[in-house]
Order: structure tokens, then C-alpha cells, then sequence
């Protein structure tokens, strides 16, 4: 029999948390790939892009499980693997990194973007439904593959959107607002393809608690977040943020000041005909 799904379990508290979730990972991710705009090879380019694509990569994922703990399937019980609850973490991460280095690097020209755009959508896709596939109902789990498609294109998009805005958006108020239709999108993206499921069980299961499940999904959360605020440390207590400073990477030496005069600045040079009459 087809068991009632629901998204909304503690009612609006949890799409209203993943969503703020996706965009402080969403934030941080752009003003991490700003601080690496500009600057040549090297370790702080690279440590910069590396960062954004971490917090980037746990913001959709900690949106998705933050979410997940409004999931329920009215007689069922409802566990997760551990084990594919980390890889599709580490999924998340490693895709979001290929598009971000790819931005990072290479610029935002049409074809670079567009294959990063795709390769982290599809990846963020497979993050979504490798952390599905780690559900356990005690049933069988159903996906409409129209639904399903049309996730998979909204994630695409919003990749695409987002390595765009990572790499063409620097003022701070814009980043924000960008941040807040990047969240909007993964929701997006994430309650699409939730759309697309339907669980199917042999028996209905009674004495179902919820106690079990929000603490393995809190304790998975644990890490990520811990990650998301000590990105956000770096971020906003950088020297550049703090001081007002600014990296220079322009390679050219700066113009040498000329040459002070030959005489002291309170003198003035003696005339020719003053010449004449000195020793």
C-alpha cells in the first residue's frame, strides 16, 4: 500500500532553517571566490576557492538534511546508512569544487561556465538523490521520472547561476541578494525532487518515534556546520575585511619617485656669476 509522505512534519520550521542553511552556504562560497578574483596562482588563490567550494558544498548539503528532518512516512520507520550519508557529503564537496576551480581559473566565458554549471548541477543532483538512497523505510521507494528530470534541470540551472554570480558579482549587498535567490533555488531544487517520491509499504508499522532519526541527523549535521562557521570566521575576520588592506597582484614593480636634488631642499643652486667669486 502507499504510505502518506510528508515534508512538512514540524510544519514550516524546517524548510524555513534549510533554506537559511543554503544561503549562508551560499554567501560565503561568493565571498570566498571574490577574495580569489584578482589574485595570481598560489596558495592564497587556491586556499580561497578552496574554502568557497567547502562551505558552497555543505550549505546544499546541510539544506538537504535539515530538511530531511521533516521528512516522514505516515507507518514507517525511517533510518539512514551512515556510510552513504557521508559519501553523498563528500559528493557534494568534490563537484562543487570541480565547477568553482573551473570559474576560478579559467574565468566565466561561455563554455567554461556552462560545463561547470553542468557538471556541478548533475553532481548536486547526485548528492540529492545518493542521500535519498540511503533512506531506509522498511518499503520501496518510487520516483516519478518527469519529476525527477525537472530537478535535475532546476539544479543545473541554479549551478549554473550561482558560479556565474561566484565569479561576476563582488559588491557585498549584492552578493547577499544573490545568496538569497541561490538558497531559493537549492530549495527549490530539493523539494522538486521530493515531489518525485512516493514509498510504498508492505505493512504499516506502529510505535514509529522520531527521537532515533533527529539525533543521528543532527549528529551528521554536526560537522558541516561546525565547517560553515569557521568559514564564516575566516571570511569575516580576514586581514583585507578587517584592515581595509588589499593584496596587489599586479607583477609590475611601482614607478621609482625621482630623484631628490643635489642640494639640501632650503638651498638654492648658486649662479654662474656667484661661482666666480667662491674659493
Amino acid at each position: 500500500m502507499t504510505a502518506d509522505v510528508s515534508e512538512f512534519h514540524y510544519g514550516l520550521i524546517t524548510p524555513i532553517a534549510a533554506y537559511l542553511m543554503a544561503c549562508l552556504g551560499s554567501v560565503l562560497a561568493l565571498r570566498c571566490t571574490t577574495r580569489s578574483i584578482g589574485r595570481r596562482r598560489g596558495e592564497r588563490k587556491l586556499g580561497w576557492l578552496a574554502l568557497g567550494a567547502v562551505s558552497l558544498g555543505c550549505g546544499i548539503w546541510t539544506m538537504h538534511f535539515v530538511a530531511m528532518i521533516g521528512f516522514s512516512v505516515g507507518g514507517a520507520l525511517v533510518s539512514y546508512d551512515a556510510g552513504r550519508t557521508l559519501l553523498s557529503l563528500a559528493v557534494a564537496i568534490a563537484v562543487v569544487a570541480i565547477g568553482v576551480f573551473l570559474v576560478g581559473y579559467r574565468g566565466s566565458g561561455p563554455v567554461t561556465l556552462g560545463t561547470a554549471g553542468v557538471i556541478t548541477g548533475l553532481g548536486v543532483a547526485a548528492m540529492h538523490y545518493l542521500g535519498m538512497s540511503a533512506m531506509n523505510t522498511g518499503g520501496t521507494v518510487h520516483y516519478d521520472t518527469t519529476v525527477v528530470a525537472l530537478s535535475v534541470v532546476i539544479a543545473v540551472v541554479a549551478a549554473t547561476a550561482a558560479l556565474w554570480a561566484a565569479v561576476s558579482i563582488s559588491a557585498v549587498w549584492a552578493t547577499v541578494g544573490a545568496s538569497l535567490v541561490m538558497g531559493a533555488a537549492v530549495s527549490t531544487m530539493h523539494y522538486t525532487g521530493m515531489a518525485a517520491v512516493s514509498v510504498h509499504v508492505a505493512q504499516m508499522q506502529t510505535g514509529q518515534s522520531s527521537t532515533s532519526l533527529l539525533a543521528f541527523l543532527l549528529i551528521m549535521l554536526a560537522g558541516p556546520v561546525a565547517a560553515l562557521i569557521l568559514a564564516a570566521a575566516i571570511v569575516m575576520f580576514d586581514p583585507e575585511v578587517v584592515g581595509g588592506q588589499r593584496e596587489w597582484t599586479d607583477p609590475t614593480p611601482p614607478t621609482a619617485l625621482p630623484s631628490p636634488p643635489p642640494w639640501p631642499p632650503t638651498e638654492r643652486p648658486q649662479s654662474l656669476a656667484d661661482r666666480r667669486f667662491t674659493g
